[in-house]
């Protein structure tokens, strides 16, 4: 071969030598920068837990659906436990209170008069029909008797007889009728219509109680102290019953974070802790007031000692301090410092 092209054959191996020691360079660059992350890995503290800072969130729910008449907030607006936030329309409730109150009152009535008993006029009444019916049943007892003796002297046929005595029968019906009625008036109500009575008035008052229950959540009032985070509907706007109408973020904000499996053992509820927000230099006094007792984003099968130390566990750390905190909104990063394993155990 020409010695011109194996020179130029020598020459187009050499880049391949260079890459080689390229790629061998890099891998030893990159070995070194594992190590020294391992080093800096080993340095960081192990009594911090990084998470968010979160809020207790209450959702606002309208019982019916009504037309939206008065937003009596605005989102973003600190409000008291009580205040008014949302008022639906009452027109259609204050109708069935009105309705309820009526049915109410009548059962009320009612029971009234049977406490009361009859009427004197009404005893006085059957006293004068009981009275005319006696007076009745003396003048066809009269009668049957002389039809008796004209039939005996044969100057009256037998029906004569039967006519005069089925009229009697009659009249002392009408006397056991009208005597009958005026023992009912005298002994009055019975124990069992009274009952009776007492039942429908408390059947009246339950439906009265639920149409102004009904007409009361008409009103969504804030159920405790907080900040209004957001309003979904808009005057004039009908949302469904059991739509959110309000989300309120209530009491105070707290750190949500995880804690590492080895200093789970250290941090139970009421230890103590600082809370590091990112944008503020000086840390806040903290409890713990809550650690989940299952880890997160773990299996649960046999763990070896290197997933073990993948294991966290959720906790929610509450400020300490009583005065006013600055407005912290939700999702801002934290840091929770717990104190170390040896001070923990002195």
């Amino acid at each position: 071969m020409d010695p011109t092209f194996k020179g130029i054959k020598t020459t187009m191996q050499k880049p391949r030598l260079a890459a080689k020691s390229r790629r061998a360079f890099y891998s030893g660059g990159l070995l070194l920068a594992c190590f020294a992350l391992a080093s800096c890995s080993s340095d960081e503290p192990t009594n911090t837990a990084v998470g968010t800072l979160a809020w207790d969130r209450v959702e606002l729910v309208a019982d019916l659906a009504e037309p939206i008449t008065e937003i009596a907030v605005r989102e973003g607006d600190r409000i008291a436990a009580g205040a008014m936030v949302i008022s639906l329309d009452a027109s259609r409730r204050k109708s069935d209170v009105a309705q309820a109150t009526a049915g109410r009152d009548q059962a009320l009535a009612k029971l009234n008069e049977m406490l009361r008993g009859p009427r004197r006029e009404e005893i006085v009444k059957a006293e004068v029909r009981l009275k005319g019916a006696r007076q009745v049943l003396k003048v066809r007892q009269r009668e049957l008797n002389r039809v008796r003796d004209i039939v005996a002297r044969k100057l009256a046929s037998a029906e004569s007889l039967d006519i005069a005595l089925e009229s009697r029968d009659q009249a002392n019906t009408e006397v056991d009728s009208a005597k009958a009625t005026l023992d009912e008036l005298l002994a009055g109500t019975t124990a069992e219509e009274l009952e009776q009575a007492r039942q429908a008035l408390a059947a009246a008052e339950a439906v009265l109680q639920r149409a102004q229950i009904d007409l009361s959540r008409l009103e969504i009032h804030a159920p405790q102290d907080g900040i209004v985070d957001s309003i979904p509907f808009q005057l004039g706007e009908r949302p469904p019953a059991g739509a959110v109408v309000a989300t309120l973020l209530a009491g105070r904000p707290y750190a949500r974070v995880y804690v590492p499996e080895k200093i789970r053992v250290h941090v139970n509820s009421g230890t103590s802790a600082k809370i590091f927000v990112d944008g503020i230099t000086d840390p806040f006094d903290a409890n713990v007031r809550w650690v989940s007792a299952d880890p997160s984003f773990t299996p649960y099968l046999a763990l070896t000692e290197r997933d073990r130390g993948r294991l966290s566990y959720l906790a929610k750390v509450d400020f300490v301090a009583k005065e006013e905190l600055p407005h912290l909104a939700g999702g801002i990063p934290v840091t929770v410092e717990f104190p170390s394993s040896s001070a923990t155990q002195d």
